[in-house]
């Protein structure tokens, strides 16, 4: 039974290291983040194999990893089952069911097995107060060097928004490579945000138009940013 009054669940920092593990996948052994490096990593968790959200969460995941791959980042999910839950569910998947278009998804990023809750607890995804026996819908961005760089969590009912998972990392990868911020709603194309002057003289050069952005106030400025240069650097794409 689900105890509401346990203890919160430890999660991991952003700009801490990723928690590191070694677990048996559907795609084999994997030593985490140490075999990653080099690459960004969406480590996901789902509460339970052969249940509906989760199927169409794995089959959005699977239509979509070329498009994450594009972009230097891999998939990793997670569940506290076992090994051949994961293999039985991930064959129905191909075999059976189809989602808003997708059919015959076959799923090829790994699946971890994490019957003991090791790795799920280390990450947070056990959530007491929602359920202790299942992890809830987390998402972690990991970025080349294994630093944790956003999380993101949905309780076990609400399905996610692959849009703005896809979105979120796009705009993590833009602000390092250009040194910028992303306001609301970003998306490639738009305006970014230069961070706050940092000197009454830079605000000043600000506000007088001696910069290459367009300032409301010393403190709110931005600056084109234009979609091409965003694909040709974060994406490859010529």
């Amino acid at each position: 039974m689900d105890n509401p009054n346990a203890a919160p669940a430890s999660l991991p920092r952003i700009g801490d290291k990723a928690p590191a593990f070694k677990a048996v996948t559907t795609q084999g052994d994997i030593d985490f983040p140490k075999q990653y490096e080099g690459s960004w990593v969406i480590l996901f968790s789902h509460p339970a194999d052969f249940t509906p959200v989760c199927t169409t969460e794995f089959i959005t995941f699977a239509s979509m990893e070329k498009q994450f791959a594009e972009a230097n980042c891999k998939l990793v999910g997670l569940s506290v089952d076992g090994l051949y839950s994961h293999i039985a569910w991930l064959r129905t998947i191909k075999e059976k069911i189809s989602y808003r278009g997708h059919k015959d998804v076959e799923v090829n990023f790994p699946l971890i097995e994490d019957i003991t809750m090791e790795v799920a607890k280390a990450y947070g995804m056990i959530q007491p107060g929602e359920a202790s026996t299942k992890a809830v819908r987390a998402v972690f961005y990991i970025d080349p060097k294994g630093i944790v760089r956003a999380m993101i969590y949905y309780p076990l009912s609400l399905g996610r928004n692959f849009d703005e998972i896809y979105r979120a990392l796009i705009a993590l990868q833009t602000a390092d490579a250009f040194g910028i911020a992303t306001p609301a709603d970003w998306r490639p194309g738009d305006d970014v945000i230069i961070g706050p002057a940092g000197s009454c003289g830079a605000a000043k050069n600000r506000m007088d138009g001696k910069e290459d952005m367009v300032c409301q106030d010393w403190f709110f400025c931005s600056r084109k940013l234009d979609k091409e240069k965003v694909l040709a650097t974060v994406l490859k794409k010529k």
